[in-house]
């Protein structure tokens, strides 16, 4: 081949040889697009819920008793141990009862003399109503015998009330438990004065609050309240007045709400500052972990009963102030549905609006996963795809 005829056909060969080159670098980028990719979806779960609402409160004792004496006096002993468990009957304190026990023997003995005098006037009111039929002795000297004898029977009864009355004191000598509960520490030693009485001086000894059952006080507003009023007209009794609403409590280091207690009262008016109103429920604590003045979390029936759909907490994603899910279509295209939360329960999101029944839901490989993409589905439990399905599938 002469120089020239190479060199006229050398531009054609360049031409083909990047021609061929060009094909073959389009089939490789061809041959190494990625599949679509694998996304585990499951269907919404149906499930009976009740919608519960929750209130901070703090735990109030049944009783709760200030230990006061009745009597002046020394305080004499004390009988307990500060903060231990008392039972109702038990002797909390002793005070000297050497003068009381001196002022009931007196009383005594002046009740004593009193029913002695009553039955000298007895015996002359007899002997009188004979001799006034022997008109032995005047009308008035009988009347005053009467009186005589009125007057002795009024001292016999002042005489016993007084003896009752120093009787009450001596017993009052000895303080005892009227509830059973935790009392606290002693405010008084012995050896020191107590003030008794009814009065506002009187001196405070303990105190001693109940803890089997306990109650827990909270407040809701007003909305709520009136929503329970309604499904309480309608049969649904959220907050019953009577005891059969059940609700369920947790302390703030405690995860669940896992301690089981009844609504016994809700009160009768809306505080006007706050807008409030008091509920109260009762529990029980036999072993005594709650205790007054305690914080503590309630769950309160918000709602009957519903069928509701519902889903992992990880497959909900937020934009902006919205909640979303991303669902697969009948063509293993992903949409975007918008949706509407409820409650938490048993690690499940109650979606209260923008699902269906049918729809598969993506709970694994949100990642991967865009609105409008074509995804590769596998249902929830399902053996993972051999190497290469996603190729065949396409």
């Amino acid at each position: 081949m002469s120089i020239f005829r190479f060199a006229r056909l050398a531009p054609l060969i360049v031409a083909s040889g990047m021609a061929v080159l060009l094909a073959s670098c389009g089939e490789d980028q061809k041959a190494a697009a990625p599949p679509p990719p694998v996304v585990t979806v499951a269907h919404p779960t149906r499930r009976t819920v009740i919608d519960m609402d929750e209130y901070v409160g703090r735990f109030v004792a049944v009783n709760s008793v200030e230990i006061r004496a009745r009597v002046s006096g020394y305080l004499d002993e004390v009988h307990f141990t500060d903060g231990q468990m008392v039972k109702q009957g038990d002797l909390l304190f002793s005070i000297d009862k050497r003068p009381f026990q001196t002022s009931l023997d007196q009383a005594r003995a002046n009740l004593a003399q009193a029913r002695a005098n009553s039955a000298f006037a007895e015996a002359d009111l007899a002997r009188g109503a004979q001799l006034v039929r022997d008109k032995t002795i005047t009308e008035q000297t009988f009347d005053q015998r009467t009186q005589a004898k009125r007057v002795a029977d009024a001292s016999v009864a002042a005489q016993e009330a007084a003896t009752r009355q120093a009787a009450l004191d001596l017993q009052f000598t000895e303080l005892r438990a009227p509830v059973d509960g935790r009392i606290g520490d002693r405010r008084v030693s012995p050896g020191n004065l107590v003030t008794g009485g009814t009065g506002g001086n009187t001196t405070l000894l303990a105190m001693i609050v109940s803890l089997d059952p306990i109650r827990f006080e909270f407040t809701f507003d007003e909305a709520s309240y009136l929503r329970y009023e309604r499904l309480s007209k309608a049969g649904q009794d959220m907050t019953s007045r009577d005891g059969s609403a059940l609700v369920s409590l947790r302390l703030i280091d405690e995860p669940d709400y896992s301690h089981p207690g009844r609504m016994d009262f809700l009160d009768n008016v809306i505080e006007r500052s706050s807008g409030t109103i008091r509920g109260r429920a009762v529990f029980a604590n036999p072993n005594g972990v709650f205790a007054p003045g305690m914080f503590g979390r309630l769950r309160v029936p918000g709602s009957p009963s519903y069928q509701a759909l519902l889903v992992a907490d990880a497959a909900i994603g937020t934009e902006q102030a919205r909640k979303y899910l991303l669902v697969v279509d009948g063509e293993n295209v992903v949409r975007q549905k918008y949706v509407t939360l409820g409650q938490v329960s048993d690690n499940l999101r109650v979606i209260k609006d923008g699902l269906a029944p049918e729809d598969r839901v993506i709970v694994n490989g949100l990642m991967r996963a865009r609105p409008g993409q074509k995804v590769t589905p596998q249902e929830e439990g399902a053996p993972p795809p051999a190497p290469g399905a996603a190729q065949v599938m396409k």
